[in-house]
């Protein structure tokens, strides 16, 4: 039987997210065998006037090919980025249907080969051309691996993500913009919390809400530091994947905006590697509010953890175009830290103000982002 669900999400996907239009053409690029999820995609694309294109991919394959022969060539990335970068190029709108099986099915994938990999494929296609020249949106696929790294049943998980995914995102959004103009004419920040203490500027940055547009799940209001601004340390209180690994408890000391110390429990080599991948490695590219009001703890998912409420994600890598703070990389690693008082508290001060304790915001022009105001019917 036909779920209903799976078809509200496609079609949100498809004429909120990516606004497609009549004779616009859309890459939908499916990281699984999931079958119920796209062709709902591929009919809303359709009933849109618009053409859709398809390419299928899994991270087992992905790692025989990048791992094969002693490791991919920098040749056979340069190739292979050429060719994709040219089909993305024609493209007007992206989705990326992205399913796990096993979250580590890529840790054996090399520090230096994943380096490569980032350099000679993922800038290229998606970093200079998916991301700024197409209306894109990533999501992931409910499935048994997600449900277990959520400590959830299947099937509890299954309802707690389409009550995530199809979200309000326009009530979320007119709810954003009192933080937008906030951030817009922001300066110092301030962030005190057990294990952090961070201190940077935002000034003549700008900011922007992300409110269905970019991810689903969505709910994150960003900015940037200005390059050389950040100073302090934090030990990061939510576990991150990267690279076929999960990293606990990284640790980060900035001096000039730069990352001069880091540690992580049991993958310090690796931690190394990702920061070593070129020099906008050691610089933060975003700086960014958590806000759905739905997700409140970490499952071990990036699109899920960097949009829990009452945290913030701080990014070593590359910066979004919209909010140029002149770093450039070839890694974009959002980092979680929950500020709730079950995680240790904290405080977020902007230009001296209190504006969130305890995950919570303070001033009243943006107490609508509250959970308890945000997840109101």
């Amino acid at each position: 039987m036909k779920d209903a669900r799976y078809t509200a999400l496609a079609e949100k996907l498809v004429n909120y997210s990516c606004r497609l239009q009549p004779g616009e053409k859309l890459l939908l690029e499916i990281t699984s065998t999931e079958e119920a999820l796209a062709k709902e995609i591929i009919r809303a694309v359709y009933a849109a006037g618009g053409q859709p294109f398809i390419t299928l991919d899994n991270e087992r394959l992905q790692k025989e090919w990048l791992m094969g022969n002693g490791g991919i060539s920098e040749q056979a990335l340069d190739m292979q980025a050429r060719w994709d970068a040219a089909r993305m190029a024609d493209m007007d709108a992206y989705i990326g249907l992205r399913l796990k099986d096993n979250l580590y099915d890529l840790s054996t994938v090399t520090d230096a080969v994943n380096t490569s990999y980032s350099k000679h494929y993922m800038r290229p296609v998606h970093f200079d051309l998916r991301v700024p020249r197409t209306k894109w949106v990533v999501l992931r696929y409910p499935n048994a691996s997600m449900a277990q790294e959520a400590g959830q049943s299947t099937e509890d998980f299954e309802d707690f993500y389409f009550q995530v995914c199809n979200f309000d995102y326009e009530r979320l959004s007119a709810a954003m913009d009192p933080l937008l103009e906030l951030l817009n004419k922001a300066d110092a920040v301030e962030i005190k919390a057990p294990g952090a203490d961070l201190r940077f500027s935002v000034k003549g940055i700008g900011a922007v809400k992300c409110d269905g547009l970019r991810n689903i799940p969505d709910g994150e209001v960003y900015t940037a530091p200005v390059k050389d601004s950040v100073e302090g340390e934090i030990t990061f209180n939510t576990p991150s994947p990267h690279q076929g690994k999960v990293f606990q408890n990284v640790h980060l000391r900035f001096e000039q905006g730069r990352i001069v110390q880091a540690r992580a429990d049991g993958h310090d080599q690796a931690l190394q590697a990702i920061f070593d991948t070129d020099e906008g490695a050691r610089y933060i590219g975003e700086f960014a509010f958590g806000l759905h009001p739905y997700i409140l703890k970490p499952m071990k998912d990036i699109l899920f953890d960097e949009k829990i409420s009452g945290s913030f994600h701080f990014t070593p890598g590359n910066c979004y175009q919209e909010t140029d703070n002149g770093n450039t990389s070839s890694i974009h690693w959002d980092l979680v830290h929950i500020l709730r008082p079950e995680y240790g508290g904290g405080e977020i001060l902007i230009d001296g103000e209190l504006i969130q304790r305890d995950g919570l915001f303070i001033p009243k022009p943006l107490q609508a982002l509250n959970p308890e105001n945000l997840a109101r019917v």
